[in-house]
């Protein structure tokens, strides 16, 4: 009982130091029954490159954020409910190490560890509390993932009318296919009910014309048998917020692709496992 009482006592203020990292514009983590099972530094690809991300993993969710001031302040706080998380394992490549792929509704991504130990307990643990969370409770797991995103350097030329990118010419991206596309070609915006369930985002020419008619053949459907179209909100349960994430890297001009951080350097913080064995979830 004493053991119990301290590591809950522990528990409590290490999620306040998370909270708290996050300065006033994070969002509230302390809940009744919520565990802080470990923390540390992965490599998060995106439109610039490789970029260290500090990650959090809780019973029931993962949190995850930019780093600033060394490490010791965060910005940008994504939520990601556990239900929501679909992990794929990736072999190794001459460039890249430690992969894996971690999907969601709204967005998914590649992240990539120091060291093969690293990556399997991040992977395990993950896994284990989705698991745990699925089994002891009414919470469904997520059925419709976003795709990832193709990487800028990957092509030099729009992929729907193969104008050449420029300074002028900016990269932008399918919400849809993930497609490289310039402006002209991604006009459009379109629900995408697992993306957003009422905002529109960024699709392409041939993505948009296939969604109306999807949509249209949709609402045929349901006027001959009579059903509503109404679409349901949220549910008012956390989930993560990329608009601040995806506004910023639509602002972004074309770069260079950066390194992987070496996790050699003394910057890099290993993955640090904190749920004590006798503590159940």
């Amino acid at each position: 009982m004493a053991n119990r009482l301290m590591f809950s006592k522990e528990n409590q203020q290490r999620i306040h130091a998370v909270e708290s990292s996050f300065g006033p514009l994070g969002r509230s983590l302390s809940r009744p029954g919520r565990v802080l099972i470990g923390e540390g530094r992965l490599m998060k690809q995106s439109r610039r490159g490789p970029q260290p991300k500090v990650f959090f993993l809780f019973n029931d969710l993962l949190v995850y954020g930019s780093i600033i001031l060394n490490g010791h302040w965060h910005k940008k706080q994504q939520i990601i409910r556990l239900e929501d998380i679909q992990l794929e394992d990736l072999e190794d490549g001459v460039r890249r190490r430690n992969q894996w792929l971690i999907r969601t509704p709204r967005k998914s991504f590649y992240v990539s560890a120091s060291s093969y130990e690293e990556k399997q307990a991040w992977m395990d643990h993950i896994e284990e509390c989705r698991s745990r969370l699925l089994e002891g409770s009414n919470r469904k797991p997520g059925s419709a993932f976003a795709v990832t995103w193709i990487p800028d350097q990957a092509s030099a030329v729009c992929m729907r009318c193969s104008d050449r990118f420029s300074l002028t010419q900016r990269r932008h991206h399918c919400r849809k296919c993930g497609f490289v596309v310039c402006g002209a070609c991604s006009k459009q915006r379109a629900v995408i009910q697992h993306i957003h369930p009422t905002k529109g985002v960024r699709v392409c020419t041939l993505c948009h014309s296939s969604l109306l008619r999807t949509e249209e053949q949709d609402q045929g459907m349901c006027r001959e048998r009579g059903v509503s179209t109404g679409k349901s909100g949220s549910d008012g349960e956390e989930v993560e917020d990329y608009s601040e994430e995806e506004e910023a890297e639509e602002c972004i001009e074309d770069h260079d692709l950066r390194r992987w951080m070496d996790p050699s350097t003394d910057s890099w913080s290993p993955y640090v496992y904190l749920k004590a064995e006798h503590v159940r979830l």
